[in-house]
């Protein structure tokens, strides 16, 4: 291990081409305001204060930086999730664990995630009541989309559509962030037997 001032650069085996085995997609889907972001970075310090290299690709924070060619109509709202897919199996290929957290409305939308991304793909599915994340609102989200009428809000006025079968579904009705993150802890440590938490 070196280290250079505020970066700590760990013995890390990266490749240029393939994927190893220690290495898995998290993709936290759910509507606006579940609590997808607060999620996805418990899990991220967990895996990085255990010396396993992950990163957060945050749906608002990725649309703002690399899409901001992109609106909200669905051929949109497609290609984001395709780009989002491709810079996560990208990142794969450097052995880097990916937590994308996205609301990916629309199932065809995480199928796409998933044929994109491939092996060891995870669909997660954080639930929460609309009552309750528009009662929240913490970023102003549901208000503004009232005021100005959007055509186009999750949930709201544009269809969220649940999964199915997600690999893991996680009720925020029933649970707290820590019992959450501790689910979630355990769901990876049972399908790697690699990730020593």
């Amino acid at each position: 291990m070196s280290s250079y001032h505020h970066i700590t650069i760990y013995n890390l085996n990266l490749t240029i081409t393939g994927r190893s085995l220690e290495t898995f997609c998290l993709w936290i889907t759910g509507i606006s305001g579940a609590g997808k972001t607060t999620l996805a970075d418990r899990i991220n310090k967990i895996l990085n204060s255990n010396n396993h290299l992950s990163v957060i690709l945050d749906g608002d924070s990725v649309r703002s930086q690399m899409n901001q060619d992109l609106g909200f109509t669905m051929k949109d709202r497609d290609e984001n999730i395709r780009r989002i897919a491709c810079m996560s199996e990208l990142l794969s290929q450097q052995d880097i664990i990916t937590i994308v957290s996205v609301i990916s409305p629309m199932r065809h939308h995480r199928a796409l995630a998933r044929k994109v991304y491939g092996q060891n793909f995870n669909e997660v599915y954080l639930k929460a009541s609309l009552k309750r994340c528009i009662k929240s609102d913490v970023k102003g989200l549901y208000k503004k989309a009232v005021e100005q009428k959007d055509a186009n809000f999750t949930a709201l006025t544009a269809p969220y559509e649940e999964p199915k079968n997600p690999d893991l579904f996680l009720d925020s009705s029933l649970y707290n962030i820590e019992q959450l993150v501790q689910i979630l802890i355990q769901f990876l440590q049972k399908k790697y037997k690699f990730l020593i938490i």
